[in-house]
């Protein structure tokens, strides 16, 4: 099957931005819709072949985030408000108002998890069922964080740190930012690049290596640092929780599997039924297995 074949790419202006997205060319007829989000250091080209997998049973909507692939990247602001995962929720929001999709299921890997989990929260009666790949609730990880966490998960600490630092490490020259991007890509269990589709990694490679691009991914982790974990005390004091049932998957060989029990954590955040395993992969599942994955979102979402 081609690239992405069947998908059309839109652009959306929401929220005082532009957010860039494939959906599909056929109207959505009877299948509910799905919004699948990415994580960093990539963008929503690493569905490719999952959504190839569902795209018959569901409507399947693929963005960039803001700060990431082709969406708007703007410009870090003091409390880095711009980034955080409740901004990021609302423009997800403002897309599927955009095509009239008032309720939907979510899946998200990464970044796009902590998206779809704070979408879940502050849009309740939008989110259908949920599923997050490879992560832990933020919170818990920070607040569980220890020397070995930290060495493997070292980038969280490294990017949080004031502009211009990390930026300017990590986009010396193009090349290095090519080289940190294929770092990240093939760390945390992934054992390499092989199982990244060369166009996916082309689209990376185009994407990240642009000073906004690296600007707005310290950014994200940035916000995740803070203005991310008061939302989600706020949350837990007026005890929010997730009102759907969600799917949890996670790697085997990933950093989360070694470190966290992520079905108990989620399971404290969650209303509704919790579900999910550890997959045979690891940080990037959608990619290593996307077969794998696509039959476990179906049978869940269905």
């Amino acid at each position: 099957m081609s690239w992405f074949e069947g998908f059309e790419t839109r652009r959306f202006a929401v929220n005082g931005i532009e957010i860039f997205a494939r959906v599909p060319r056929d109207a959505q007829g009877t299948r509910p819709a799905l919004l699948l989000l990415h994580g960093f250091p990539q963008t929503h080209v690493m569905w490719q072949r999952v959504a190839q997998q569902l795209a018959q049973d569901y409507f399947v909507v693929m963005p960039d985030l803001r700060g990431y692939g082709d969406s708007s990247k703007p410009l870090g602001t003091a409390d880095h408000a711009q980034a955080s995962k409740r901004t990021m929720a609302q423009d997800m929001a403002a897309v599927m108002d955009a095509l009239n999709l008032s309720r939907f299921l979510v899946c998200g890997h990464d970044r796009g998890g902590r998206v779809a989990h704070r979408l879940a929260l502050d849009h309740p009666t939008r989110v259908s069922k949920l599923c997050v790949i490879d992560i832990a609730p933020t919170l818990d990880m920070y607040n569980a964080t220890d020397m070995a966490f930290a060495r493997a998960y070292y980038h969280w600490f490294h990017l949080i740190q004031p502009s211009p630092l990390p930026e300017r490490m990590i986009g010396a020259t193009p090349e290095a930012a090519r080289d940190y991007l294929h770092a990240k890509l093939g760390g945390w269990g992934s054992a390499g690049l092989d199982f990244i589709e060369p166009q996916a990694l082309s689209e990376y490679e185009r994407c990240f290596v642009k000073p906004e691009a690296i600007h707005s991914a310290c950014e994200d982790y940035r916000a995740s640092a803070g203005i991310d974990l008061d939302h989600d005390r706020e949350s837990r004091a007026r005890s929010e929780k997730l009102a759907c049932d969600l799917l949890v998957l996670w790697g085997e060989r990933g950093v989360v599997n070694k470190f966290f029990r992520p079905i108990e954590l989620w399971q404290a955040q969650c209303a509704g039924t919790v579900s999910g395993q550890a997959m045979a992969a690891g940080h990037f599942i959608p990619e290593e297995l996307p077969q794998s994955t696509a039959t476990a979102l179906h049978a869940f979402f269905k």
